[in-house]
């Protein structure tokens, strides 16, 4: 069956095709293994891809690993169940091989979860690094020509403060020695076994590091800021910030994000790391505003944490001139339509 004609993105999808319409062709007929493929990254690179195939007649297959394919069944049904999908039950660090050539992969896997990072950093590290290689392995083993992985602007470590915009060449890192830096590090790892990898084979190497984004599918209640704006307006009428509302942050709505990501692995030089996010930056307690703004009856905003005047000013947003320059890629959906799609999906869910 072919994506449901109800389908609220709808345009979004109409938006990302118009945007990546000249990418498709390289898929046509051949099949694509992804990672990750239920989540929010994985979720719109599955719409994007399904509506592609619909729409351009593609004849491609996407195989997606995930532990828990009934749930994503009922989460997203006219996804699970689309023609052009099949599920493959599996964990990232030790999944059965599937048969067969795939020229593409998209590895996408790791979820960035503030909780596991802080309760068990060692199982955060060791997935990221072990899925990555296990996942490059099998890339290596079945003809695939381009890989994507979707790294973390966290590699960059804190972003110093006078430094408004975070670009690829800065050389910054985590501190090795704080065990908050398991989810950072790991994707640094990461990244140096794709360039291994392809250094030592014709297989060509794509890297997002991914910023900040906004959308449907993006979970309400986990400690991305500006979805639990969104939660507390739907749900209470009251936006509570937890900290003093000072850090600056930037939001790339999620057909964007989708644009951004299948452009990289079609047009993406091997070995080189893109930014991905926007460079439109807004503190927290701005960020809080926009989201009411977007409101007929504006929801009350509070602020929780007590003013730190000595602090530094803490950033984190990346520069995009390489992804513009050498891909044409840019922002095109602004934050306040960005936040405003996001309430309609989530309208009545809640």
């Amino acid at each position: 069956m072919g994506i449901e004609t109800t389908n609220p993105l709808l345009d979004d999808l109409n938006h990302v095709l118009d945007y990546t319409r000249d990418l498709w062709e390289e898929l046509r007929g051949e099949r694509i293994f992804i990672t990750g493929g239920t989540g929010f990254f994985g979720c719109w690179l599955l719409e994007s891809f399904c509506y592609a195939c619909d729409q351009l007649d593609l004849k491609t297959k996407a195989v997606v690993l995930t532990r828990t394919p009934d749930a994503f069944k009922k989460k997203a049904p006219h996804l699970a169940n689309h023609s052009a999908v099949n599920l493959q039950k599996g964990n990232i660090l030790d999944f059965m091989f599937p048969e067969g050539s795939f020229p593409f992969v998209i590895h996408a896997a790791t979820q960035a979860s503030a909780v596991l990072n802080r309760e068990n950093p060692l199982l955060m590290f060791d997935t990221i690094v072990n899925g990555t290689q296990r996942v490059l392995d099998f890339a290596s083993l079945h003809e695939t020509r381009k890989f994507l992985l979707t790294s973390s602007g966290a590699v960059y470590g804190q972003q110093p403060s006078d430094l408004t915009h975070i670009p690829e060449k800065y050389t910054g890192a985590p501190d090795p020695m704080d065990p908050n830096s398991a989810y950072g590090e790991g994707k640094r790892a990461a990244e140096m076994l794709c360039c291994l990898y392809a250094k030592q084979s014709d297989l060509e190497t794509k890297i997002a590091r991914c910023f900040a984004f906004v959308g449907p599918y993006l979970p309400l209640d986990v400690h991305f800021a500006i979805g639990n704006f969104i939660n507390d307006a739907l749900k209470s009428g009251l936006i509570v910030i937890k900290g003093d509302g000072t850090p600056y942050r930037s939001y790339l709505y999620a057909a964007d994000l989708a644009i951004w990501l299948w452009t990289i692995l079609f047009k993406g030089q091997s070995c080189r790391t893109y930014n991905v996010g926007s460079d439109k930056g807004f503190s927290i307690a701005e960020i809080a505003q926009h989201v009411a703004e977007q409101f007929q009856q504006k929801p009350t905003i509070r602020i929780s944490g007590n003013a730190n005047l000595g602090k530094p000013l803490e950033r984190y947003i990346p520069a995009i001139s390489r992804s513009k320059n050498e891909l044409e890629l840019m922002q095109t959906i602004s934050l306040n339509d960005a936040i405003n799609r996001t309430i309609l999906f989530y309208r009545g869910k809640i």
